[in-house]
């Protein structure tokens, strides 16, 4: 999951004026979604007659903290949605719209209303969560969070705190051997919630610190935050720039934890199927085929037959810091001023998951 998904380095301002605020990504919504981000953090405000994206303070936008019609991004996950029939996208709303009907009315306009997820299935009680494929077969594909807890009632939005567990963002999330609950949210090891958002940036972002960030410390945070939760694993990994990382790095995390979630390996890759005339578990799952592995995680939510902790011996990369200081991406980025897309050829990976088994990265 990307924080401030839509504050991104050198968008544009269409207000006409010099933009003061914090940014937190890199690439534009489409590219984060192209390259496995599944969970947007946006925030929203009434501006200008309109709902606009905006990082702004004092629940008031600004010109100079404005970024977007909300309506423009919305309809990148749209396009996303439709293009990829198969994948599921959670959108967790920092809420300050007030227009009535306001949040309910931009997702209709934006073409979203026949994704959505209905508050009516959504477990109450810390219960599961439909599988990936039961989901997919009902095209409930777009979860949708606001903080405002009457927007419920009012606008069938689910009320965030109601159904996700988080620990403390900012500074206090990334403070080494600690991980607080979130004032707002019911402690971490509850289990009348089934998912947990673990959030993991710092106060003010800063893009070089990102790839140290996302090292090493990631790892040991992620084992931090677990025995906090009552050895509950992150569905959704919240991070600025998330491409960013001094080795390791976000992606290798993620594999790592639906590694151990889905098959009890230290990575998704070592996960072992079985063939399905001899019944041997031989192969591994990063041998097969994408449609063989999706086929099979969605349907049983772990590898085809193979025991539990049957892992194929696999080199793990190091998640220590390198010694290049400008660290490295992972995935590829389109610029907000650039018409072109840019490659960069290190490690990357989309995890195939089913909720709440499997990490959502947001």
């Amino acid at each position: 999951m990307t924080h401030n998904s839509f504050s991104i380095v050198d968008a544009p301002s269409l207000q006409g004026v010099q933009r003061l605020t914090f940014y937190n990504q890199e690439d534009t919504v489409t590219n984060q979604l192209m390259n496995g981000v599944r969970g947007l953090m946006l925030d929203m405000y009434d501006f200008n007659g309109d709902i606009w994206l905006c990082h702004s303070f004092r629940g008031q936008c600004f010109n100079f903290t404005a970024f977007q019609p909300a309506i423009n991004t919305l309809r990148e996950v749209e396009t996303f949605l439709s293009q990829n029939p198969s994948e599921i996208v959670t959108i967790v709303i920092e809420d300050y719209v007030h227009t009535p009907k306001g949040l309910s009315n931009l997702f209709v306009n934006a073409g979203l209303d026949k994704y959505w997820f209905p508050v009516s299935k959504m477990p109450k009680k810390g219960e599961d969560w439909p599988t990936v494929n039961e989901m997919v077969q009902a095209n409930h594909r777009l979860l949708v969070f606001t903080s405002v807890a009457s927007k419920e009632a009012e606008e069938g939005i689910a009320y965030q705190w109601k159904y996700i567990l988080e620990n403390e963002a900012g500074d206090p999330g990334v403070k080494p051997h600690s991980c607080p609950s979130r004032k707002e949210s019911r402690p971490l090891n509850s289990k009348s919630a089934s998912l947990f958002l673990m959030n993991y940036f710092p106060s003010y972002p800063v893009e070089t610190e990102a790839c140290k960030e996302h090292s090493a410390p990631l790892a040991d945070m992620i084992g931090t935050c677990f025995k906090a939760a009552g050895s509950m694993m992150p569905n959704f990994l919240a991070v600025n720039f998330y491409m960013r990382s001094d080795g390791g790095g976000v992606f290798y995390d993620l594999d790592s934890m639906n590694g151990q979630r889905l098959c009890g390996c230290n990575t998704i890759a070592a996960c072992q199927v079985c063939h399905k005339t001899e019944f041997t578990c031989s192969e591994s799952v990063d041998n097969f085929s994408s449609d063989y592995q999706l086929s099979h995680l969605r349907a049983y939510g772990s590898p085809a037959g193979a025991p539990f902790g049957s892992c194929k011996n696999i080199t793990m990369p190091s998640s220590s810091p390198m010694t290049n200081t400008a660290g490295s991406f992972s995935g590829s980025v389109q610029f907000s001023k650039s018409a072109s897309t840019i490659y960069y050829p290190n490690q990357f990976a989309i995890g195939f998951f089913s909720i709440p088994w499997m990490l959502f990265f947001l």
